[in-house]
């Protein structure tokens, strides 16, 4: 396969889901976690237990990750970390990561990281602004628009989800750039959202850039209960991560009493915000064979599927 093209290198998020397991890691399930790689640089969203493992069998490599986004400190979501850790250090990373989660990582997490012991790299714990984070603040090589955001879900403890998008421009329009005297080797700056200043004055980007297109983006619910502010960031989302910790329809409410869905709470909340598709994920130890309660949520959300380790999915943008 040819190298990639820039254009369609910056397009694509690859997603993979690696651990789908709640609570206790099975032979064939690791504890939550899932990757996204964008534009060559990666986000884990959460390390459960098993995380390291899971992202080998899937051909993953998480050394070089740029950022790992916890969506609470329960143990099956966070005690991957030491040893990810600390294979990082072996294997010689050098520059810093940066972990973000809910109210104080810092303090929830010094326990944690103890177990790491020295590492040769530096860890930037931080909790995300409320408007989210333009990931080319991190790091100059994220695509332009690349952005995350977390939002508040509904657990037994403080919790929060992930959206990723990927934004992208209208279509630039050189015909108008020439008549406003632009030159060409001003063009890629417009493009990128940055006004440029010619002889004739300067020239914003709007002037030049059609309206803008869809983008993509991407969700990852954590554990959490059916709530508002899910539903809100899971509209006309290209992939929704969700958990679905119960398989049968009868277990509403226990679901509920445990700030946890079953496959129809999620599937339903899921259609309600009119995702694109959906895949369930944290099953309890119970459902040993989840998609024989996928009917459950296909009865609301034909989409939907059931998780598993390594599974996978490429988004690129619509024409």
């Amino acid at each position: 396969m040819g190298r990639l093209s820039k254009e369609v290198y910056f397009s694509l998020i690859d997603i993979t889901l690696l651990g789908c397991a709640a609570l206790m890691p099975l032979p064939d399930r690791a504890l939550t976690a899932a990757v996204l790689s964008c534009g060559g640089h990666t986000i884990l969203f959460d390390c459960g237990e098993g995380t390291q493992t899971a992202a080998r069998r899937a051909g993953v490599r998480l050394i070089r990750a740029d950022l790992i986004a916890l969506t609470h400190y329960h143990g099956d979501h966070i005690f991957g970390l030491p040893g990810l850790l600390q294979t990082m250090g072996v294997m010689g990373r050098e520059q810093p990561l940066y972990i973000v989660g809910p109210q104080e990582p810092e303090r929830e997490l010094a326990p944690v990281l103890a177990l790491a012991g020295r590492l040769p790299f530096e860890l930037r714990l931080m909790v995300l602004p409320k408007g989210g984070l333009l990931l080319s603040e991190l790091d100059s090589g994220w695509p332009d628009r690349a952005m995350l955001t977390a939002f508040p879900t509904r657990h037994r403890v403080t919790s929060q989800g992930y959206c990723f998008r990927l934004g992208r421009a209208g279509r630039f329009l050189p015909d108008r750039a020439r008549q406003l005297g632009v030159p060409v080797q001003m063009w890629s700056r417009l493009q990128k959202g940055e006004a440029v200043r010619t002889e004739h004055g300067v020239v914003a980007p709007e002037q030049v850039l059609d309206a803008p297109r869809r983008g993509l983006k991407f969700v990852f619910s954590g554990d959490t209960g059916a709530c508002e502010t899910l539903r809100d960031a899971a509209q006309d989302a290209d992939l929704l991560i969700c958990e679905a910790t119960y398989g049968e329809n009868e277990q509403a409410q226990l679901a509920i009493d445990h700030g946890h869905m079953n496959f129809a709470q999620a599937a339903q909340l899921a259609h309600e915000a009119g995702a694109r598709r959906l895949w369930l994920t944290h099953f309890s130890q119970m459902v040993q064979s989840p998609d024989a309660y996928l009917p459950n949520a296909r009865a609301f959300f034909p989409n939907a599927q059931c998780g598993a380790d390594g599974m996978h999915i490429a988004l690129q943008f619509e024409e």
